[in-house]
């Protein structure tokens, strides 16, 4: 592309869009789970993750405080509230403490079990390929099936 001005000839060589950004570590969760800064950080399912933040804004009405529900804090109430698998106190604690017993899994692994609730085990291995190795298909399929029961 070329512009003139005042009868000289320049090319403009501009960028059209943005680069990429270099990812800020090599995280990856495959076969081998790599999280990098995350490796040995707790995780939560999507279900835990609700009760924590609608707990937080009742006991912060509750004590009077005024509760901001700005834009980022509705859309993430109302993402978790479609996508929570379980929706009762008791049944997130059932879950967690049947995934809990599996000490084979990582935080993140259970986190992903929890929030997937995957049909069957080749899903749950296909979706979290570093369960592969983990638990045979039909352990698998007998803890799936002990989820369900919760939903």
């Amino acid at each position: 592309m070329s512009n003139q001005s005042n009868g000289t000839r320049r090319t403009n060589n501009q960028q059209t869009s943005r680069s990429k950004p270099v990812p800020a570590g090599n995280e990856e969760a495959s076969s081998v789970l790599n999280l990098g800064e995350f490796q040995d950080v707790d995780t939560l399912t999507l279900s835990e993750a609700s009760l924590v933040i609608n707990a937080l804004v009742n006991k912060r009405r509750i004590e009077g405080k005024d509760v901001e529900k700005n834009e980022m804090l509705t859309k993430t109430m109302d993402y978790l509230d479609n996508f929570a698998r379980f929706q009762k106190k008791e049944n997130v604690e059932a879950v967690e403490r049947l995934l809990s017993a599996h000490k084979e899994f990582h935080k993140f692994e259970r986190a992903q079990l929890g929030t997937l609730c995957c049909a069957d085990a080749d899903e749950a291995k296909t979706l979290i390929p570093s369960l592969t190795d983990k638990i045979s298909d039909e352990d698998l399929t007998e803890l799936l099936e002990e989820m369900q029961k919760f939903r």
